[in-house]
């Protein structure tokens, strides 16, 4: 007994898998400057903060409907039949085999006269059963990278509804930007068809000339460019909106004017928060990811050791129909069977160094999502602020030509200045206006991104994960 004990026991050593390490560590945390700074976490459904019941609408509609959901829902309930699969492959497998064929029997083999050299049925009906020993742990490993793969691509389904509804907001503020950049089209277009109509009667007085009339059209018609301009930018934004909710060509038309008041819309930390990890289903799936490759490299370890399976049948073999179901065509047999990798041309290395890699692989993708998520936020918090002070001063651009525009105004009326004086005035003014908006919807883009880049309202630990 000591004697095939040491047998064993040498066996095994020899079946002993080569040491290999991943040559990819997870960057730390604390080389990546986050600080101790803590916010709030975002609301699940922040975009709501906008205060806008029709985005609220769109938003249901793409989160139910969108292609890319569908896709990553699709890749969750594959990974999930992994799972079941592995799981599967773990417990007793069960059969039944049953066949009859008539054939000649030989007169040399096995089955002696009366039946050898005779033409007869030969039958047999038979259960079998086959249960894998997990001795080593291998099925286990298997089943936990099939679990971790499953949890990275539910995660990758949250990722994806967040990337969903933040494409969904930042096209609505899209279109809110080119509504009222319209907005203000149509006022300048009104303004500059009164000047217009003003000039053409000074004409007919002769108090104005031809130059002044040629001066107003000119500004008629950038305001009718702007208008153009605004128009179109508002139509693709809706057609945009549609794609994202999965509809067809007649879903813009469902879409009315926008209601979101930019300069109070969803207000955010001014800070990127510590447990920024924590808050990102994206570098929550890769982390399941490096845990799956990293059970995919225990299998591929253990496929070095002996697998024993236990192997079991019972059931009826015969010559002839009328012999089948007979109490002497009964057999039954159970017993061990054991599979020891001796020599495979290198096949379980390779496969053993191929596992290492993917642990590799799946942490250099994690180390990027981390490196890009602490950009992505604090790229946010940056222009949050720089959008905040540009747009104090740009208001103070928009009054000042306001007033500008009214002086001149009353020198034109005065006949002290040519109405040829207000066309660089009123040009600024109209440019100064439409900056002044698109800083307001750039304002709410920055912090939008920052809504997305801080997870929207993705906590690991309220689902169980670590980081």
């Amino acid at each position: 007994m000591r004697r095939l004990a040491l047998a064993v026991g040498l066996l095994l050593a020899g079946c002993s898998a080569p040491q290999t390490h991943p040559a990819v560590a997870p960057v730390a945390p604390d080389r990546l400057g986050l600080g101790t700074a803590q916010a709030p976490l975002v609301a699940p459904d922040w975009w709501r903060g906008l205060g806008d019941a029709q985005l609220d609408r769109i938003m249901a509609d793409a989160l139910a409907g969108n292609p890319s959901l569908d896709v990553a829902l699709a890749r969750l309930r594959q990974a999930e039949s992994v799972l079941a699969s592995r799981r599967a492959d773990n417990g007793p497998d069960v059969s039944l085999d049953a066949q009859e064929q008539y054939s000649r029997i030989s007169g040399r083999y096995t089955i002696p006269p009366p039946f050898a050299g005779t033409t007869q049925w030969l039958g047999q009906a038979q259960a079998n059963l086959n249960w894998t020993i997990d001795l080593f742990g291998r099925q286990a490993a298997a089943i936990d990278a099939a679990r971790a793969s499953s949890q990275a691509a539910a995660l990758d389904v949250t990722a994806a509804r967040l990337a969903v509804a933040g494409a969904v907001v930042q096209t609505y503020v899209e279109l809110a930007r080119a509504e009222r950049q319209a907005a203000i089209a149509r006022d300048t277009l009104t303004t500059r068809g009164n000047s217009l109509t003003l000039i053409q009667a000074r004409i007919r007085n002769n108090l104005a000339s031809q130059i002044d009339a040629a001066g107003a059209r000119t500004l008629l018609a950038q305001a009718r460019v702007a208008l153009a301009r605004a128009e179109a930018q508002a139509a693709l934004s809706r057609n945009a909106l549609a794609a994202l909710a999965g509809r067809g060509l007649d879903y813009p038309a469902t879409i009315t004017p926008t209601r979101l008041n930019l300069d109070t819309a969803l207000p955010m930390p001014a800070t990127v928060p510590a447990d920024l990890l924590a808050r990102r289903p994206d570098i929550a799936a890769a982390r399941a990811r490096i845990e799956a490759a990293s059970k995919g490299q225990e299998v591929a370890r253990k496929a070095f050791l002996p697998n024993v399976n236990l192997l079991g049948l019972a059931g009826f073999q015969a010559v002839g129909l009328g012999n089948l179901f007979t109490a002497d065509a009964g057999t039954v047999g159970a017993g061990p069977a054991i599979h020891l990798p001796i020599f495979d041309s290198g096949r379980l290395r390779a496969g053993l160094a191929g596992a290492t890699a993917a642990v590799d692989l799946a942490t250099a993708d994690y180390n990027d999502r981390v490196v890009t998520a602490v950009r992505e936020a604090a790229d946010a918090v940056t222009r949050s602020r720089a959008i905040a002070t540009e747009r104090a001063r740009q208001s103070e651009v928009v009054r000042g030509l306001a007033e500008t525009r009214r002086l001149n105004a009353i020198r034109v009326a005065s006949g002290l200045q040519s109405q040829l004086g207000l066309i660089d005035p009123d040009i600024r003014q109209l440019e100064a206006r439409q900056a002044d908006v698109n800083l307001a919807a750039d304002a709410v883009q920055a912090r939008i991104a920052l809504a997305v880049a801080l997870g929207g309202g993705f906590s690991s630990s309220s689902q169980g994960l670590t980081q």
